[in-house]
């Protein structure tokens, strides 16, 4: 559907009527919270871990599995996001995958056990694969040519914004009434969030069409012309060890925190909530300094020492470690490690060839959510055969320093 310029009216869907009668910013509030909603619902069982694990009698760092389960269900989703959002609409399908997330944490609340925390990992990945592309849809239609960086970079805030409402709410929640309690909590918060929605539907599904044909997206063409293109090869080798870093610290560091360092959980739950604040952060300074004055490969090597540097430091840690530079620690680990991806998708967008932005930056995600999958398996594993996750995340360091060093030379990162 065409748009129209700023200021020319409003952009009118089939029949004439408005897409979006109540602006860009009424689409941003509605993106914005589901994204939230479905990170939160991401980050609960990472966060809940040292008790679940405890419940079911598992080490904590199987969570580095569960991880791994959610993400393939979200590879699985968003290979279909396209279709079902041209069909359906992008909202009707952001309120699918909310109800998806909802129903897994519902089924490891009422029926804690492994093979709960298996379908119900699954249903948490299917939720959250279609988001970002469904959100990204709306957006695109509602949202005047001279606001759009703002509108989505405020827009990519919505995970980590999850993870700061996760970190802060549900240990409090945990003590205060139970495990189950706490999962049902999120899962209520997602329904909610869904029905809040409901009035927008009309609106912002206008350009639906229910009769087109749904189809498997071809994921092989997209990630073949990436491989081809060393440039964007380099760029998506590196985003593999950006994603799995941020996922190993958010999956890890509550139960880092609370295992090998003594924090109390709501402690460590708020250590997180920290490191995502950092996030939100980054994800518009980064953005901002890249544009401005280094450039997005050097913003990216930069970033990448960050998270290098930080690691190593997060291995140092000792149990008396003062809080305010624990904090301090925690924001620059999580601005970096959780920040860098708006500067990444700027860049995989300017180095595709002509016209082909969409599939450079579908092939580049494929490689960067297969390292939110193995990321947190490596990490778990490392922990496990050096029974320390300090070993873990100097293993991390090491890619994110060669990183930095590969991307500090412009000349050959850009081919």
């Amino acid at each position: 559907m065409d748009r129209q310029a700023p200021g020319a009216g409003p952009v009118r869907g089939p029949g004439g009527s408005p897409v979006i009668p109540t602006g860009p910013w009424a689409t941003l509030a509605v993106t914005l919270a589901i994204q939230a909603m479905v990170s939160m619902a991401v980050f609960s069982v990472p966060v809940l871990a040292p008790e679940l694990a405890r419940l079911l009698g598992v080490s904590p760092s199987l969570v580095g599995p569960y991880v791994a389960i959610v993400y393939v269900g979200a590879i699985m989703a968003s290979t279909l996001a396209g279709p079902l959002v041209l069909r359906y609409g992008a909202l009707r399908v952001s309120q699918c995958a909310t109800l998806s997330c909802a129903a897994g944490l519902a089924l490891l609340a009422t029926v804690p056990s492994i093979p709960a925390a298996i379908i119900g990992g699954l249903l948490v990945g299917l939720g959250c694969g279609p988001i970002t592309p469904a959100s990204s849809h709306m957006l695109a239609r509602s949202t005047p040519a001279h606001r759009v960086s703002l509108v989505f970079s405020v827009k990519q805030t919505g995970v980590p914004l999850g993870g700061i409402l996760a970190g802060a709410l549900l240990p409090p929640l945990l003590i205060a009434a139970g495990l189950s309690f706490a999962l049902w909590s999120v899962a209520a918060a997602c329904v909610v969030c869904v029905l809040l929605a409901q009035p927008l539907r009309g609106a912002l599904d206008a350009d639906r069409e229910p009769s087109r044909a749904l189809g498997m997206a071809n994921l092989a063409g997209p990630i073949s012309m990436v491989l081809r293109h060393p440039p964007l090869a380099r760029l998506a080798a590196s985003s593999f060890v950006f994603s799995a870093m941020q996922m190993s610290l958010a999956t890890y560091l509550v139960t880092y925190l609370n295992t090998t360092l003594g924090y109390s959980l709501v402690q460590a739950g708020a250590a997180l909530a920290f490191s995502q604040v950092g996030g939100v952060t980054g994800r518009i300074l980064w953005g901002w300094i890249a544009d401005r004055w280094l450039g997005a490969l050097r913003m990216l090597a930069v970033v990448a020492a960050i998270m290098a540097v930080c690691a190593v430091c997060m291995s140092a840690l000792g149990a008396g470690v003062p809080p305010v530079l624990l904090g301090v620690l925690l924001i620059a680990f999580g601005a970096s490690a959780t920040g860098w991806n708006g500067v990444y998708l700027a860049e995989v967008a300017r180095q595709a060839p002509p016209g082909m932005a969409s599939t450079a930056t579908g092939g580049s995600l494929a490689v960067t959510f297969f390292g939110v999958v193995l990321g947190p398996l490596l990490f778990g594993g490392v922990a496990e055969l050096f029974g320390s996750y300090r070993v873990g995340y100097v293993a991390l360091a090491i890619p994110a320093a060669y990183c930095a060093w590969r991307l500090a030379r412009p000349g050959r990162a850009e081919g």
